[in-house]
């Protein structure tokens, strides 16, 4: 489970930085071999495939396994690890945003072909974001467009609201030729098994085994190193993991939960594995609308006994990096936006702390038990689904962390879909679930906390599944959404942060990785920790520039 989480947030979030420049990532040196003309396997742990290429489906082979992205490219590359950095021109050359967000006008890169030889042109740039409007089962990221006009090779959007928080959703929209897609009957479910592209390949052949892909001879950033991508759909993660450790798979996503001695340990020189945080996390949501954590003073007790380094070391295997920032932001995607009252200011277990805060609110100890101000022993119940060990392991963390302040806590596996409508009626006590990772904190914050997402409880919530409510920090997080001036969303977002250190209307447990494991030996340029230019995983708009980043490997 803990992989198909990661692997649908890289989806949701994947756009990147950087033009498509010569750039090693590998620590070799010149020599006179090189890996040139090895073919680079690219592994996902999803099972068999059908011949499907449709990029707007999520479920087709091309977005399951990753090589929509190698064919299909977005109009400007953002880097999710490193959200401040300014993003790069891609089919856009430039673009320019309207003061309040509700505009964007793109000026399209020239010489730029689709893989038939045909031209791209602003034409196909505002069919493409036309059909995302048009039609609302391809506007996956829900952007609310109002119109989109063309003049000569600039494309004009417009959006009925502001958008400075969704702008990296609509930088990183990719583009499909109108001459091909206008044809197509119903794009929603059209199979698209020859697909014509701008990227650096194309697809030569599909078989249930694998898809073959092989460098576009037009590619307007030039020839690719790699000349050939084979992209194998693995029964499962242990299969994956596999293929990786033997060499047979160079580039995938799996979890693999000692991957120092399992993967790494079988060829350090060239197996790397990176997992480097955007700016989503797992929280824990706690019920504020019932007892026990309607009681601020409890929530705060809470958060001050957790250890953020066990749910690092022990619940994610080291995998997801460990949160530090007592604002919940993770480091270093976050680093920029954490307020001055909170910067060096980081998580600590503090057992003596947390009792002073429960005594002072009332609480006392009958024997080993603590009794709330009313008398009553205060229990709680931990639920998630079973099967999913990271999370039910970070339960238990948290149940055990308690027991010193006299609190009985208990971990409870749930069927998966009985906890999805559980959690989204608000009928659970503590459960511990994701954010979104966006261009800004605002959307971990607004998942967690933002009254416009309030509902009652037993009305069905898309997010603060806690049911909190405080009016600071809703107005907050509107000021920073639709705000035309920057030091009026800083203030807001430091009052954000404000509420959320204060308040505890969660508790932030550990930061998201986009994760990859990948092999330098035949090709280098990767991104890493010392070229962070972008998330390493195959599946997203990345992967266009990553390929083109890559260089042979010296021998």
């Amino acid at each position: 489970m803990l992989n198909r989480r990661l692997t649908s947030a890289a989806l949701g979030l994947a756009a990147l930085a950087l033009v498509a420049t010569s750039c090693s990532a590998g620590g070799t040196t010149a020599s006179s071999t090189t890996a040139a003309g090895q073919t680079l396997t690219i592994g996902m742990p999803n099972g068999s495939q059908t011949d499907n290429s449709n990029p707007f489906m999520n479920t087709s082979s091309a977005m399951s396994l990753g090589y929509a992205f190698a064919i299909y490219e977005p109009l400007v590359q953002v880097n999710p690890i490193k959200p401040s950095q300014a993003p790069v021109p891609w089919l856009a050359e430039s673009w320019k945003w309207s003061d309040d967000f509700t505009s964007i006008v793109f000026t399209i890169r020239d010489g730029v072909k689709w893989s038939d030889g045909e031209a791209l042109t602003a034409k196909d740039v505002a069919y493409s974001i036309s059909l995302r409007k048009d039609k609302d089962a391809l506007n996956m990221s829900a952007l609310p467009y109002k119109d989109v006009t063309t003049e000569g090779k600039t494309v004009t959007v417009t959006f009925k609201s502001s958008q400075f928080v969704n702008q990296n959703k609509v930088l990183n929209l990719f583009v499909v030729p109108e001459h091909i897609w206008s044809k197509i009957a119903d794009p929603t479910t059209d199979l698209n098994q020859k697909p014509i592209g701008s990227g650096p390949y194309t697809l030569k052949s599909w078989t249930p085994q694998a898809a073959i892909l092989v460098a576009n001879t037009s590619y307007w950033g030039g020839k690719p190193a790699v000349p050939e991508l084979r992209y194998t759909g693995y029964n499962d993660n242990n299969a994956l993991t596999t293929a990786l450790v033997n060499g047979d798979a160079q580039w995938g996503w799996t979890f693999i939960a000692d991957y120092e001695n399992v993967y790494i340990s079988k060829d350090k020189a060239h197996n790397t594995f990176w997992a480097p945080a955007g700016l989503g996390i797992d929280t824990l949501y706690l019920n504020t609308e019932t007892a026990p954590f309607k009681d601020v003073a409890l929530r705060k007790a809470l958060n001050m006994v957790i250890d953020r380094a066990a749910v690092h070391t022990t619940a994610t295997s080291g995998v997801f990096p460990q949160l530090e920032s007592i604002t919940g932001l993770p480091t270093p995607a976050g680093d920029d936006y954490v307020a001055a009252p909170y910067a060096n200011k980081k998580f600590a277990v503090d057992v003596d702390g947390a009792k002073k805060v429960l005594a002072d609110a009332g609480y006392k100890l009958d024997g080993a038990t603590l009794k709330d101000p009313s008398g009553t022993a205060v229990t709680f119940k931990l639920t998630d689904p079973t099967g999913w060990s990271d999370y039910l392991t970070s339960l238990q963390l948290v149940a055990d962390a308690v027991k010193p302040l006299g609190i009985t806590a208990t971990v409870e596996g749930m069927n998966a879909d009985a906890w999805f409508a559980a959690i989204a009626n608000g009928d659970f006590q503590a459960t511990m679930h994701w954010t979104d990772a966006g261009a800004t904190p605002w959307d971990m914050y607004s998942d967690i906390m933002d009254g416009a997402q309030y509902v009652a409880l037993g009305q069905k919530a898309n997010w603060n599944f806690g049911r909190f409510q405080n009016a600071d920090a809703t107005k907050a997080l509107a000021t920073f959404a639709t705000s035309t001036d920057k030091a009026a969303r800083k203030t807001a977002l430091d009052m954000a942060q404000k509420v959320f250190v204060e308040q505890v209307p969660a508790i932030a447990m550990v930061a998201r990785p986009t994760a990859a494991e990948f092999s330098t030996k035949n090709y280098v340029g990767w991104p890493s920790a010392d070229d962070p230019y972008n998330q390493p995983q195959p599946t997203g708009p990345q992967a266009s520039q990553i390929l083109m980043k890559l260089k042979p490997a010296s021998k």
